[in-house]
């Protein structure tokens, strides 16, 4: 039964990617940010695969690699890919650039605590609203246009949990100005193949990144890379101590919070919105220019 269920899900997934395929003249979309070296090896890799089949079991050599033969393996061959790869290059980057999983939404979550998911409709569930970082206007829906390299999750169910991952290879633009996602994927429903997606397709549910392009409202319980450096800024102007630099949105970093919103005329809510990391970041660099004792001087005799 599990495994009819997520064939009949493959199969969705397929028939999705089918639909958003066109006849007509697409227009590549330059990508955005510079294509690291490891992840242009990485798609190589991947491109590689294209064809390979789970036998009539349903067994396959990513999930074999994995330690699970007959695993649903859209996440082990995505994993598996970039083992090849790193292996090749010599260099770190499973749990690292990219997570190492095979389970839902593990991934998504590996992403969120790496400060590197970006949703489709710019707002994370039990999290908060999007903006790509630095701006003062919250991310539009359908308005990040995913870069080789991204992991792109999908989801079939009410409750938001990931059902399908997939890297994208590239982007285009139609005749109408839709962009299309190029993703490489396996499991889809039975091999490793290529797949485009409209960019507002309602199934995918977002990205993890490999440049870090986007904030996101911090609050109680959060636990990412970005807590440490919302937690640093504070620290900074001595609303908190190294010690309190956990990574976690705790008690003590959310009156950390509440009190700097104090000292700037905000709203008290101890949450870490839009409006509050902006003026932090400004308020954090103020300070470091007016007090001389952040100041060191190299080659002083």
């Amino acid at each position: 039964m599990k495994r009819f269920a997520a064939l009949t899900c493959a199969l969705l997934m397929a028939l999705a990617a089918v639909s958003a395929q066109t006849a007509e003249p697409l227009t590549p979309i330059p990508p955005a940010y510079p294509v690291p070296k490891e992840v242009s090896r990485l798609l190589e890799t991947a491109v590689q695969e294209l064809g390979e089949t789970e036998d009539s079991a349903g067994r396959t050599k990513y999930g074999a690699w994995y330690g699970n033969p007959s695993a649903e393996w859209c996440a082990e061959f995505l994993c598996w890919a970039v083992a090849q790869t790193e292996e090749a290059l010599g260099v770190k980057m499973l749990q690292e650039t990219f997570p190492l999983y095979g389970a839902t939404n593990i991934g998504r979550d590996w992403y969120l605590k790496q400060g590197r998911y970006i949703a489709r409709t710019g707002f994370v569930s039990e999290w908060g609203s999007q903006w790509f970082k630095g701006q003062e206007t919250q991310m539009e829906k359908n308005s990040y246009v995913p870069q080789p390299g991204d992991w792109m999750f999908f989801s079939y169910t009410p409750s938001g949990d990931t059902t399908h991952v997939a890297m994208v290879e590239r982007c285009f633009r139609d005749s109408a100005g839709q962009v299309i996602v190029q993703a490489i994927e396996g499991n889809n429903p039975d091999k490793v193949q290529r797949a485009q997606y409209r960019l507002d397709d309602w199934r995918i549910q977002g990205y993890g990144t490999v440049h870090d392009l986007a904030d996101i409202v911090l609050r109680g319980g959060a636990d990412s890379v970005k807590v440490t450096r919302l937690q640093e800024q504070l620290a900074t102007i001595r609303l908190l101590g190294d010690a309190d630099l956990t990574g976690v949105y705790n008690h003590r970093t959310q009156e950390a919070v509440r009190a700097f919103q104090g000292i700037v005329s905000l709203p008290q809510t101890g949450i870490a919105n839009q409006q509050t990391q902006l003026a932090l970041a400004q308020f954090a660099h103020r300070w470091m220019m007016e007090h001389t004792e952040f100041w060191t001087v190299d080659g002083a005799v």
